[in-house]
């Protein structure tokens, strides 16, 4: 797993514990839902400076954002399969 996979993975954990969805959590921050999701799935860059804001309005640290969690990915998985479910 490389680093824009845990990124992604930590910020979909965070982002669904606090029960937002993906276009009404990054809406109300001024993001591109569309482009989020796909920092969600790993496929894209995030700057630093994002990280940090995103940690902040998440109330984590952005050590928590970068660091590989095992639990986060058993948890990404059903979150995942909900989200399926919802569409």
């Amino acid at each position: 797993m490389n680093l824009k996979e845990i990124i992604g993975m930590n910020l979909k954990y965070y982002r669904y514990k606090m029960g937002m969805s993906q276009e009404k959590f990054y809406t109300q921050l001024g993001l591109s839902y569309k482009y989020m999701a796909s920092v969600e799935r790993g496929e894209e860059n995030i700057s630093i400076e994002r990280i940090d804001e995103l940690a902040l309005l998440l109330n984590v640290s952005s050590k928590d954002l970068v660091t590989y969690n095992e639990e986060h990915i058993i948890t990404k998985k059903r979150i995942d399969e909900r989200e399926k479910l919802e569409v």
